[in-house]
């Protein structure tokens, strides 16, 4: 089998990888990523380092809006997966660097569901799933909780949720025009080990190290279901191998094999017991000294235009599907994020 990661060099992306080559010899895994310095490039290169290793692994550099690269990776690799989660991520990112969201979330995805349908021609097999990454964000200010994917989402209050809810419409469209079979991920709030510097633990743990005050938005009342790295690697890996069933409908016409689930917790934490749990395991980890004052570097504040109160994630269609939900608690899942930091911030220096 040959799988396709766009963002190979993501969060999310290279622990796929080395979990699909982990399972599988037999796996080739093509990775993509255009290496942007969004944030710490020295991350993404960490999480690239082991992947490099692997003989059934070939990573290619470039960007998923560049038309003719795409084109020429799915004609000279043929995959029979496509997991796509190369895209700009961050909701304040999207308010003052708008360009980058239409560039690799809008129009790379568009050369990626071009790339998928023409996989068919000349009577070729093609790709038989795409998978690819959604977020809770599309949700907005939806009152009612816990979110569902049978909610109507037509209200985003960010550009960033706008393309992830587009992304959605795209392939749906795709679905039923090309018959491709194709399965979106709304991600809930993902952590762990070597994530990205930009979400709130992460920043809060290096302006802890200076001796920065942190800004806990909306006075701490901000809900968020957070989930843990390896329980979304799991959600991906059990969809992957199922792809919505080709069916066609009364009139003859493909009814599109297309499905949507959320991957979340579905255990909302409050900002402020998940502020103390960090600073708990960042002091056990040693990256932080036992006699911290924390409460003079703790700052409440509004909420941030394009934020959102809580996040809660209704997983019960991904547990009758799948037989899974995630469940790493949040005191382990930050207990490895502090270790890996401290080992790869502290140790290295």
């Amino acid at each position: 089998m040959k799988v396709l990661v766009t963002g190979a060099a993501g969060f999310i992306g290279s622990n796929l990888c080395k979990r699909l080559l982990k399972d599988s010899q037999e796996t080739i895994v093509i990775g993509i990523d255009n290496m942007n310095d969004y944030y710490d490039v020295r991350i993404k290169e960490w999480r690239l380092e082991s992947l490099c290793k692997q003989n059934n692994f070939i990573f290619i550099r470039g960007d998923i809006s560049d038309k003719v690269l795409i084109d020429n990776v799915f004609a000279g690799y043929k995959p029979d997966i496509v997991v796509n989660l190369a895209a700009q991520a961050g909701v304040r990112y999207s308010i003052t660097n708008p360009d980058s969201y239409i560039q690799s979330n809008l129009i790379g995805f568009y050369n990626i569901l071009e790339a998928c349908r023409h996989s068919y021609d000349n009577g070729d097999s093609g790709v038989k799933h795409l998978i690819y990454a959604s977020s809770s964000s599309v949700y907005g200010s939806n009152k009612k909780t816990p979110y569902s994917t049978d909610d109507k989402v037509d209200n985003p209050v960010s550009l960033y949720a706008a393309t992830k809810k587009s992304n959605e419409l795209m392939a749906h469209a795709y679905s039923k025009l090309y018959n491709i079979p194709s399965t979106g991920l709304r991600f809930f709030t993902v952590y762990g080990p070597a994530g990205r510097p930009d979400m709130a633990y992460f920043g809060f743990t290096n302006k802890l190290i200076k001796g920065e005050t942190i800004r806990i938005f909306n006075y701490g009342n901000c809900k968020r279901d957070f989930t843990f790295i390896d329980d979304i690697v799991e959600g991906i890996i059990r969809v992957i191998s199922k792809a919505p069933e080709k069916k066609s409908g009364e009139d003859g016409l493909p009814i599109p094999p297309y499905k949507v689930y959320n991957i979340g917790n579905n255990q909302p934490e409050n900002l402020l017991d998940f502020v103390q749990i960090l600073q708990e395991e960042l002091v056990r980890a040693k990256v932080l000294p036992e006699d911290y004052d924390f409460e003079s570097h703790k700052e409440l504040v509004a909420m941030q235009p394009g934020d959102v109160p809580v996040t809660y994630a209704d997983t019960t269609p991904l547990e009758n599907d799948f037989g899974f939900k995630p469940s790493t608690s949040l005191r382990t899942g930050l207990r490895k994020f502090a270790e890996w930091y401290n080992k790869f911030y502290m140790q290295n220096s």
